[in-house]
């Protein structure tokens, strides 16, 4: 539902008044290992993914928000506000983007993996399929693997959205799969091993008739299979927003999913939200998380627009153990 393109240098910061909320250390503090990571290509020893992958009984805790990661500021006003610093950094990146290689660093720096909502407007999932944008995505790929930390990647989310340039009013199913598939060969071709490859669905519930079966690449193509919904005031219970699409999730693959997007539309339930959005998370062992879309886009979904009590809510259900966890700590051992 969004086009967020990257900020860059310019970030923009959330208000200002934000930083003034009380509450936990900043997003930059802690005292557990880190690493820049960087490597020369003959040093390459990517990380072991699958303690990420599947954290077990924790969880990810995520946010979304402006000019994150390349700057840190808003992250640390966040954390403030939520009383826990969180443990992934959604950001987009556009085709033709580099990759924020800064942006990753700083983030794990921080004990958190960024994902990198990759959207490819401006050319066509024929194209991309065919090589056409080949020299662009090795060069997005090199600068992966010489960055060699883990970060997650989400390629042409939404794809069964008739608002999206690859969704089905202008692709086919067919297409959009050899087009993933390339993308993600090109990758495995050079070497690169740092990747959680991310396949993320709207919800089903705008587009009924888009079975989801036909877009799906493959478990050899896919880390986590993920969802992008939000609570509003037709779709106000977890299961009413996410129900019918795990289930067809689930049908497809066994992979964890990840919330890749949520929020709560400013209503007087939003309190009510946050605490369905927790539950149906903290129920369901497949889920290892959410990300908050912290964005004043088409509707205001940020968390310090929202009531006293749901940002109460929100900071007392976060602050459970399972939720935030240090990604540093499960990425360190090597094959």
């Amino acid at each position: 539902m969004r086009r967020i393109r990257r900020a860059g240098a310019r970030a923009v910061p959330l208000l200002a008044a934000l930083a003034l909320v009380a509450g936990c250390a900043p997003w930059g503090l802690g005292t557990t290992r880190s690493s820049s990571g960087a490597v020369a290509d003959g040093d390459y020893l990517p990380y072991d993914l699958e303690p990420l992958v599947r954290p077990g009984p924790d969880k990810y805790l995520g946010a979304a928000g402006d000019g994150v990661p390349t700057s840190t500021v808003p992250l640390d006003a966040y954390a403030r506000m939520t009383g826990k610093r969180p443990n992934l950094v959604e950001e987009y990146a556009s085709w033709g983007d580099s990759f924020d290689a800064s942006g990753v660093r700083k983030a794990w720096a921080h004990g958190a993996l960024t994902l990198v909502s990759w959207e490819p407007r401006g050319t066509t999932m024929e194209e991309i399929a065919a090589g056409r944008s080949d020299a662009y995505v090795r060069k997005f790929a090199r600068a992966v693997r010489r960055l060699n930390l883990p970060v997650v990647l989400d390629f042409a989310d939404e794809m069964n959205g008739f608002w999206e340039t690859w969704g089905p009013k202008h692709a086919t199913a067919a297409q959009y799969v050899a087009a993933y598939r390339h993308v993600h060969d090109v990758f495995t071709d050079l070497g690169v091993a740092n990747v959680i490859w991310t396949w993320a669905p709207n919800i089903v519930n705008p587009a009924p008739n888009v079975a989801l079966t036909p877009y799906y690449p493959g478990d050899g193509y896919v880390d986590w299979m993920g969802m992008i919904g939000y609570f509003t005031r037709d779709e106000d219970t977890f299961d009413a927003v996410f129900g019918r699409t795990l289930e067809e999730l689930r049908a497809l693959s066994d992979k964890p999913v990840l919330i890749v997007e949520t929020a709560a539309e400013q209503t007087a339930r939003r309190t009510v939200d946050v605490r369905e959005l927790f539950a149906g998370v903290s129920g369901d062992d497949g889920i290892v998380g959410f990300v908050w879309f912290n964005h004043d886009k088409r509707a205001d979904w940020r968390l310090e627009a929202g009531s006293v009590a749901s940002r109460a809510e929100f900071r007392r259900l976060a602050s459970g153990t399972r939720y935030g966890f240090d990604v540093r700590e499960r990425a360190g051992a090597r094959p």
